[in-house]
């Protein structure tokens, strides 16, 4: 039997323990970062909450060296498994590797910042481990430039949003931030350090995009830039019908660019004063209050909430900002009485759901389990999901936001990993972003989780196009039917970059090969 690893471990390295009643593991890697055998329980939590894995070691890499040598030597062991880790904030331990190894990629956040200017376009490398947060900071205050794509939360790692799809108010108009990434260095199952591009090294490419991290681990992205506007109108309008909401979200989306919003999301919420779920959730400051008189008499459980945001320059006049909002407002069906509007920075809108993170952590919730539930649905089954769903199944709330926007089938590219539905240039993204009180027991976890088998259930007995987003599922017979067709493809992939099946365990879609070598 090939010993797991081949070498002591770097002699100052600080945070490893020389000590012979320790796994041979953590006695025998040569990194330039470090290697933890004690202290592993933050690599067996993720923001979920639901589930809990101790692993062998976490290892925090000084680079993609580091990260080669830890799969080589997972590959060249028995039945040894890695899992990537970025900040965590995976919902079903899909990060976590139950007695593997775990990469704590975010070591490696500095690892990489270069502007790159080719035929024309604007370019950033980033390490994998880089946190959204901290590139929209650098991009914009030292180049005024900034992504083009986000993620509605920004505390991610630009290797975990590319290894999913990351799709925010902005995707209808610029495709997923999987769109938006030109290069990938990317370490394999083998161990191999690959650059990979379109032209390059293409399979691993698209493969890795959306690839739940099981061809590889991401060390750096090159990801397309824009012109980053100064400002930002932030436009939210009620809605008492859904087809009212569909209609104009749907005409929003495919207006020709420059034509619509910059930005364009919604969310569905309760007709009534819960604190939470109701009328309050709605305005955009909390001085602000929610006129219910306006609400038509016929407004049913639940009402509607379009968000939308339109970007300029500190140097546009006012009047101009106004005409083109006002333009497209008119063309809408909202509530009248029920518009909120204001104007920040963008760096202030793109970083909003910050300040849902601090008033969440204040309040003890923020670490509570999380038991969200992601989906892609197709246009043609959207107003039956709403009336079986929101209408009946979700009518109290799930305190927490219940997102509901289009996006657009010929901004995703399909040679990518990424599942959405099969029919219609028009599928919705449903998020279902519950937050539980502190200390929240078992059962009462366990009983929205429930409620979401629940959903996904009814949607499969309806006949519904819908594939989960964040996909989790505990059988392979599950994983073949949400690629569908593209199963082989994925399998094809697996055999070609992680033939051992080492990376990320915790999805849950190949099982380790066991080595008798």
């Amino acid at each position: 039997m090939i010993a797991y690893l081949e070498r002591f471990i770097h002699e100052n390295d600080t945070e490893s323990i020389q000590d012979d009643r320790l796994p041979p593991i953590c006695q025998s890697l040569d990194l330039q970062g470090s290697i933890n055998c004690v202290a592993t329980g933050l690599a067996g939590k993720d923001f979920g909450g639901m589930y809990s894995f101790n692993p062998l070691a976490i290892i925090r890499p000084a680079g993609a060296d580091d990260v080669a040598r830890v799969v080589k030597a997972a590959y060249r062991s028995p039945n040894m498994t890695v899992a990537a880790r970025g900040n965590g904030h995976s919902i079903n331990g899909q990060a976590m590797a139950d007695g593997g190894v775990v990469i704590d990629m975010r070591s490696t956040g500095d690892n990489y910042f270069k502007i790159v200017r080719m035929n024309g376009e604007i370019f950033v490398d980033v390490s994998g481990g880089a946190l959204w947060e901290d590139v929209l900071i650098r991009c914009v205050s030292g180049f005024n430039l900034a992504p083009r794509s986000w993620t509605d939360y920004l505390g991610l790692t630009v290797g975990g949003t590319l290894s999913n799809a990351g799709v925010s108010g902005q995707a209808f108009r610029y495709g997923p931030q999987t769109s938006n990434a030109r290069e990938l260095d990317v370490v394999t199952g083998k161990g191999d350090i690959l650059t990979c591009s379109e032209t390059e090294n293409s399979e691993l490419f698209f493969g890795a995009l959306g690839g739940l991290g099981q061809f590889g681990i991401i060390t750096r992205a090159r990801v397309k830039l824009q012109s980053a506007p100064d400002m930002v109108r932030w436009i939210r309008l009620v809605y008492s019908e859904f087809e009212d909401f569909t209609r104009d979200a749907e005409w929003l989306v495919t207006r020709p660019d420059g034509m619509s919003f910059d930005y364009v999301e919604g969310f569905v919420f309760v007709n009534n004063d819960d604190p939470v779920n109701g009328w309050s959730s709605v305005p955009l400051d909390p001085d602000w209050g929610f006129d219910q008189t306006a609400i038509p008499p016929t407004a049913g459980s639940v009402l509607y909430c379009l968000e939308v945001a339109l970007h300029y320059q500190n140097s546009d006049h006012p009047s101009a900002v106004d005409t083109v909002v006002n333009s497209l407002l008119g063309r809408l069906r909202f509530i009248e009485d029920l518009k909120f509007q204001v104007d920040i920075t963008y760096v202030e809108f793109i970083l909003r759901v910050k300040q849902v993170e601090e008033h969440a952590r204040a309040n003890e919730i923020w670490d509570s389990p999380h038991p969200w539930l992601n989906l892609f649905v197709s246009k043609k089954d959207i107003v039956d999901f709403d009336r079986m769903v929101f209408k009946r199944l979700l009518k109290e709330g799930i305190g927490g936001p219940m997102l509901i926007y289009p996006l657009l089938r010929s901004k995703w590219d399909n040679r990518t990993s990424v599942k959405i539905p099969d029919e219609g240039e028009i599928f919705y993204l449903v998020a279902l972003l519950r937050f539980t009180p502190p200390y929240s027991k078992g059962s009462y976890v366990e009983k929205l989780a429930s409620q979401n088998q629940e959903i996904v259930q009814l949607c499969v007995k309806n006949g519904f196009d819908f594939k989960l987003y964040l996909p989790h599922y505990h059988s392979q017979d599950d994983w073949k039917r949400h690629f569908g067709n593209q199963w082989s493809r994925f399998v094809d992939r697996k055999a070609s970059f992680d033939p051992m099946a080492i990376l990320a365990p915790g999805q849950k879609i190949f099982k380790r090969v066991i080595s008798h070598s």
